[in-house]
């Protein structure tokens, strides 16, 4: 069965009573089903206007869950976000980033996902919405491993919410694939720094992806860059004790090993690249 609601009240009406699988850009949802049909009830999101596009709020930016790649690139926001804009200039061809949504590219799950690591630097939230109400989530907690969620059958992502604290700090994205363009990243890691009144460090924040069962922040990095000068050479702060909580695997793509050393290699430089501007 294919059900095209046109609101959200009647998406998750018919998630609740279906079960059935979400359909948004479908770029990921075609290519998993290989040269299988569609079973059970897909349940077509697409036309649902009022969870795509992004509006600011007083404590938020709010991002839809229908907003795609390219909404995002072209959309105006804090410099917090160069990161997450970098991120969506690597998605796939520019046909994918018209089409490929935000909440698709989180609830997908991938260990390679481009656009988790610039969100979890922004310490970004995620919106369920089911015929029992609304929740909310933080973006780390909600995926819980390699293309695992905490959605539940009858939510819809609706938006992502992140909030509007540093909206001036400078951030940073790099991604490590065996070709320029349509790549499968190798490694990948988002930064965010923000400064205080002294040049210092005030707030430091570093996802890796593809590196682990899903993006993880660099948490104990993150406490030593505080009070430390923002300026050239802070990425010699990192050390490859820093990056131990990451647990890359070895694939066609790259070795364990290869992928943990790029990792400290394209975390020293996304650091160098917030500090560049300053």
């Amino acid at each position: 069965m294919y059900l095209r609601p046109k609101t959200l009240e009647e998406a998750v009406s018919a998630l609740a009573s279906s079960r059935g699988k979400i359909l948004a850009g479908g770029t990921d949802f075609y290519p998993a089903l290989g040269e299988r049909l569609p079973q059970g009830t897909v349940v077509d999101i697409t036309a649902i206007r009022e969870i795509r596009g992004i509006s600011f709020q007083p404590d938020w930016i709010r991002i839809g869950g229908l907003t795609t790649w390219t909404d995002v690139l072209r959309t105006p926001l804090p410099r917090c976000f160069d990161a997450l804009k970098a991120a969506a200039r690597e998605i796939g061809s520019i046909q994918i980033q018209n089409r490929g949504t935000v909440a698709g590219n989180l609830c997908n799950a991938s260990p390679a996902a481009d656009g988790v690591p610039p969100l979890l630097a922004l310490d970004a939230e995620v919106e369920l919405c089911s015929s029992a109400g609304n929740r909310r989530i933080g973006l780390a907690q909600f995926i819980a491993g390699n293309r695992k969620t905490l959605r539940q059958d009858d939510e819809v992502l609706t938006a992502v919410l992140v909030p509007r604290r540093i909206e001036n700090a400078a951030s940073s994205f790099l991604k490590l694939g065996a070709r320029r363009y349509l790549v499968i990243s190798i490694s990948m890691v988002a930064a965010v720094l923000l400064k205080d009144e002294t040049q210092a460090v005030k707030e430091a924040r570093i996802a890796v992806g593809s590196c682990s069962a899903k993006a993880m922040r660099l948490t104990e990095l993150e406490k030593a860059l505080l009070g430390y000068a923002a300026k050239k050479g802070i990425g010699s702060t990192v050390q490859a004790k820093h990056l131990s909580p990451l647990s890359p695997i070895s694939d066609v793509r790259a070795t364990a090993e290869y992928r943990q050393d790029a990792s400290l290699t394209l975390v020293r430089r996304a650091l160098e690249a917030c500090v560049e501007d300053n």
